[in-house]
């Protein structure tokens, strides 16, 4: 990857790495940008690919603690590319919708958390990618929906995590209406974690991402493979999980260093091992 380094430390990208993203790191966090204002960030096939190259490249970056995804523009993103999809054959529709999946996946599977910063519209597969990030903060502006269904076609993948985030009722209300709902709805279902002014929009994310960046790398990144891992699981199998996971952890020399330094009432030194 090209990378410069402005005068602040801010590293991003060269123009020439990504069509359709900016990607820049600031201290803990690196920031990908959905970057087509002018088609309210629509998800067409490339971009997709570029956030999912994004995604693996920061992935291995030890010094990146949590990744922000947001949309640059009046919106944060409007889903899928329609002007791409009309006419098409079954094999470019299987193309766009496996590609779509190994992004939502790719979320998950990258160890930092990634957080949704929302700051105005999330429809579609937009609404898609705000519930598979592992956080969201939401300005006060911002409205979510899955309308397909008024253009006639279902938001059959949106609803695989709206569903899992808001539960049955109310994702079917979104799914089967196409109606919008508000960031204080959204916050009170569980599809974003909080609701703020525009203004504050940047700070509150900063200051998730310092609360992210104090605990051990390597811990954060057990922590959220194991949730993905349980999270659909009946009980006793999470438990079966999670308990190994427990006992790896507790030998890793991040843990020990955890629980000593509490005992002994000091920060610990984090080595990321």
């Amino acid at each position: 990857m090209n990378v410069k380094r402005d005068t602040n430390g801010v590293t991003s990208t060269s123009s020439t790495e990504y069509r359709n993203l900016l990607v820049s790191t600031d201290g803990p966090a690196s920031r990908i940008t959905l970057n087509r204002p002018e088609k309210r960030n629509a998800l067409s096939l490339e971009l997709m690919q570029e956030l999912i190259a994004a995604l693996e490249l920061l992935a291995g970056e030890r010094d990146v603690r949590a990744i922000v995804i947001e949309g640059a523009g009046p919106a944060f993103s409007a889903g899928h590319d329609l002007g791409e999809m009309v006419a098409r054959d079954a094999a470019f529709y299987e193309r766009l919708f496996d590609v779509c999946t190994v992004m939502m996946e790719t979320i998950h599977r990258v160890p930092q958390p990634v957080i949704a910063k929302v700051h105005a519209t999330a429809t579609a597969a937009g609404c898609q990618l705000v519930a598979s990030c592992d956080l969201a903060v939401a300005a006060e502006e911002a409205r979510f929906a899955t309308p397909g269904v008024k253009i006639g076609l279902f938001c059959s993948t949106p609803m695989v995590p709206l569903s899992r985030a808001v539960g049955r009722k109310r994702a079917l209300q979104m799914l089967l209406t196409g109606d919008p709902i508000d960031a204080d709805t959204a916050a009170d279902w569980g599809l974003v974690n909080v609701v703020v002014p525009a203004g504050e929009l940047d700070a509150t994310v900063a200051a998730l991402v310092a609360k992210i960046a104090g605990s051990s790398p390597l811990t954060v990144g057990i922590g959220k493979e194991a949730f993905y891992r349980q999270v659909d699981l009946d009980e006793h199998g999470a438990y079966e999980l999670t308990r190994r996971v427990m006992t790896t952890n507790a030998e890793a020399r991040d843990a020990q260093e955890g629980m000593s330094a509490f005992l002994d009432k000091r920060a610990p030194e984090w080595r990321g091992e």
